[in-house]
């Protein structure tokens, strides 16, 4: 324990973020004779290196969020966890305090999988409702390419001139193959038209966003984007 000001210490503690960096735990000895654990704000600071903060105040992530700090007894002011403590019940909730923070934190891995398992169903449901099922061909696999099982298509959507094949992109990796299929039936002289459908387009690094662009013909930020994703649909297979 390192003292950082009067009555304020930092903790070392065995938490760790899955980067290794240790978790900001401190210790304010309260006028009462309690005491404060707090982590300073550092756990948001540090899932704001690879997250945008303001999306676990909404939806299923706020939720999550209010439900972790509620079971674990912790408040929070302008993005500080804390619980304060009598001093006999300060091992305690030291060890509760990291456990929450430790879910806290998870709620980035446990979210991001939750996104990405539903956004295919979701793009699914989006696309029926815009284009006739019988024009839909899913995980299809173009003809007389070279070692064309190797790059299917997520969609064929029957189109009126050309075929447009359509991919849903949830994250980077994604990205990546798409653009080396795309890069692959463009080599291959077919003549198609092409969309792909971020989950969200934001998220994703800009070299990647920029290569899958340019290798296709039209895209949509995200499926909350459902006017244009309709429009630009409808102008291609009506």
């Amino acid at each position: 324990m390192t003292s950082v000001g009067e009555n304020f210490f930092r903790v070392a503690t065995p938490f760790v973020f899955p980067d290794g960096d240790s978790y900001s735990v401190y210790l304010r000895q309260l006028p009462s004779g309690g005491f404060r654990i707090s982590d300073a704000g550092g756990t948001l600071m540090h899932l704001s290196y690879e997250n945008d903060i303001e999306k676990f105040r909404d939806g299923t992530r706020g939720r999550l969020l209010q439900q972790i700090l509620s079971e674990s007894d912790l408040s929070e002011d302008d993005g500080e966890f804390f619980v304060e403590t009598a001093i006999g019940e300060l091992g305690s909730n030291f060890f509760r305090f990291g456990q929450a923070l430790t879910r806290i934190h998870d709620l980035s891995f446990l979210n991001r999988l939750r996104a990405e398992s539903t956004f295919y169903d979701d793009l699914r449901e989006t696309l029926n409702s815009i284009v006739a099922e019988e024009k839909l061909h899913k995980d299809y696999v173009v003809t007389d390419v070279p070692r064309a099982a190797d790059y299917p298509v997520d969609y064929l959507i029957d189109g009126v001139s050309a075929p447009l094949y359509l991919f849903g992109v949830p994250s980077r990796d994604k990205a990546r193959l798409a653009t080396i299929v795309l890069q692959h039936l463009i080599s291959s002289g077919k003549e198609f038209n092409s969309m792909i459908v971020f989950q969200n387009m934001s998220d994703l690094p800009r070299a990647d966003v920029s290569r899958l662009t340019n290798a296709a013909n039209d895209q949509i930020d995200s499926l909350d984007a459902a006017d244009d994703l309709r429009r630009k649909l409808l102008r291609r297979v009506s």
